[in-house]
C-alpha cells in the first residue's frame, strides 16, 4: 500500500485521466468543494473554475467523470449540492479542463423538486457503453416516499444524453406526469455506481436505514423497493415496511444487516488480481473496510470478504487505475490527523 496523499477535506471521488490526455496522476474531488489534480510525488494542484457547492453535513462537491472521448474534448462533468437550507438540489456542471482550470462550464442536469434537508443526495456518475450518463440521486431523507413517485427525481438512477438531455430510449419517456430522465427508481441514498466494460451491466449499492444496506444490479424501468420493501429499520427502532420483498420490486443481489454503510463501487477488470475478473471493490464507511464481491460470469453473487486489512477507516471511494492497481480513498476531514488519504494498493 502507497500513500499517495493525505491532508485532504473528506475526498469524494477519483477519476484518471487517460494517457493521451497529456494529464498526469489522478482527478480528486473534495467534499468542501475542490478539485485537485493529485501526481504522485507532488503538492496537489487546485483546479480553478469549480462551481460553489452548498456545503452542508452531507452537501458538497460530489464526484468527477471524464467524458468517453475525454483525450480528445477535456470534457468532464461533476456532480454537487447546490441552493441553500431551505430549498437544495443535486446538479451536473459539465466543463472543459484546460491549462490547470475549468472553462465553458455549463449545467446540464438538476434534480427536482428541491428539498430542505442536507442529506441523502446521492450524486455518482457513470457513462454506460452507449456513451450516456447515469447518476444516482436520493430521497432526501425526509422524502422517501418520492422514491417511488415517477413525477419525482428524488430517490432514482437518472439515464442522460452527455449534454443532459434525457436519452428518447428511457423507460417512462411519454408516460404522463413521468420524468423523462428516470432510468430506475425506488432507492434510498444510492452512493456506489459501476459499469463493468467487458458485461455491460450496471451495478448500485445504497445505503439503507438502521439495516438494509443493499447491492443491486440495475435494468431499465426496474423498481428498487424503498421504501416499500426494506430489511432496514428506522433509526428509532420503528418499522419502516411491513415488508422485505415486494411482487414486482427487483431484490438486492446483497442486503447487508447490520448496514456496512458501503460508499464507493469498482468492478476490477486488471491484470494484477487475475481471479477477481468481473468482481465489485466496494468502500464501507461505517465498517472502516474494503470488501470483494466474487461475482460469477452470469453476475450472481457468489461471497464476499474484507480485502486490504490494514485499510482501517472511513472509505469513501474505490477505484480501478488503468495499470490494474486499486486506489482508495478515505473519509477525514483535513484538520483530522492525518486527513483525508489517497492510497494506491497492488499485490
Amino acid at each position: 500500500m502507497t500513500e499517495i496523499a493525505r491532508g485532504l477535506d473528506h475526498p469524494w471521488s477519483m477519476a484518471f485521466p487517460p494517457a493521451a490526455s497529456g494529464l498526469t496522476g489522478v482527478l480528486v474531488t473534495e467534499r468542501g468543494g475542490r478539485l485537485l489534480q493529485v501526481v504522485p510525488g507532488q503538492a496537489p494542484r487546485v483546479i480553478a473554475g469549480v462551481p460553489a457547492a452548498y456545503h452542508n453535513s452531507q452537501g458538497g462537491l460530489f464526484d468527477v467523470v471524464l467524458h468517453p472521448r475525454f483525450a480528445e474534448n477535456h470534457l468532464l462533468y461533476l456532480s454537487y449540492a447546490t441552493g441553500n437550507k431551505d430549498n437544495n438540489f443535486t446538479r451536473i456542471t459539465r466543463a472543459r479542463l484546460q491549462d490547470g482550470r475549468l472553462i465553458d462550464a455549463r449545467v446540464i442536469f438538476q434534480v427536482t423538486p428541491g428539498k430542505d434537508t442536507p442529506v441523502h443526495y446521492g450524486g455518482r456518475m457513470a457513462f454506460l457503453p452507449d456513451g450516456s450518463l447515469v447518476m444516482t440521486t436520493g430521497d432526501g431523507f425526509d422524502y422517501r416516499e418520492q422514491a417511488q413517485r415517477l413525477q419525482s427525481g428524488l430517490g432514482k438512477i437518472v439515464r442522460l444524453a452527455d449534454d443532459g438531455r434525457p436519452m428518447a430510449s428511457n423507460p417512462f419517456v411519454g408516460r404522463r406526469q413521468a420524468q423523462a430522465s428516470i432510468w430506475s427508481y425506488g432507492h434510498r441514498n444510492p452512493q456506489g455506481l459501476a459499469v463493468d466494460s467487458v458485461s455491460g451491466r450496471l451495478w448500485a449499492h445504497e445505503h439503507g436505514p438502521r439495516g438494509g444496506d443493499e447491492l443491486n444490479l440495475i435494468q431499465k424501468g426496474g423498481n428498487y423497493g424503498w421504501p416499500v420493501a426494506t430489511f432496514g429499520l428506522d433509526y428509532s427502532g420503528a418499522t419502516i415496511s411491513p415488508f422485505k420483498r415486494y411482487k414486482g420490486m427487483i431484490d438486492g443481489r446483497v442486503v447487508w444487516v447490520p448496514s456496512i454503510a458501503p460508499s464507493g463501487l469498482a468492478v476490477y477488470r486488471g491484470a494484477l488480481w487475475p481471479d477477481w475478473q468481473g468482481d465489485l471493490i466496494i468502500g464501507a464507511l461505517v465498517n472502516q473496510e474494503v470488501r470483494r464481491i466474487d461475482l460469477d460470469a452470469a453476475g450472481n453473487v457468489l461471497g464476499q470478504a474484507r480485502i486490504f486489512p490494514s485499510i482501517k477507516a472511513r472509505v469513501r471511494d474505490v477505484r480501478v487505475a488503468p495499470d490494474g492497481a486499486v486506489w482508495v480513498a478515505t473519509d477525514e476531514g483535513a484538520d483530522q490527523k492525518p486527513g483525508g488519504r489517497v492510497l494506491r494498493v497492488t499485490p
